[in-house]
């Protein structure tokens, strides 16, 4: 049974970029904006203080599993 919140096409490609991003984070004010605030609220995101967003370990697992295609592990 599907028990995972859906993701959006352009919340699943805000994900990615946060991949690509790595340390330096996606800075806040882009068009992404409200996808990072929904990947933030379901855990997949954290906000710094400076308003930077960065990948969580329940993202990467999210990212490897729903755009990899492939388990995390």
């Amino acid at each position: 049974m599907w028990n995972e919140p859906y993701l959006e096409t352009c919340c699943r490609s805000a994900l990615h970029r946060l991949t690509l991003v790595g340390r330096h984070g996606r800075p806040p004010g882009l068009a992404d904006a409200p996808c990072l605030n929904r990947l933030q609220a379901m855990g997949f995101a954290r906000a710094e203080a400076d308003g930077h967003f960065f990948i969580t370990e329940a993202g990467r697992a999210r990212h490897a599993d729903e755009i990899l295609k492939r388990r995390a592990a």
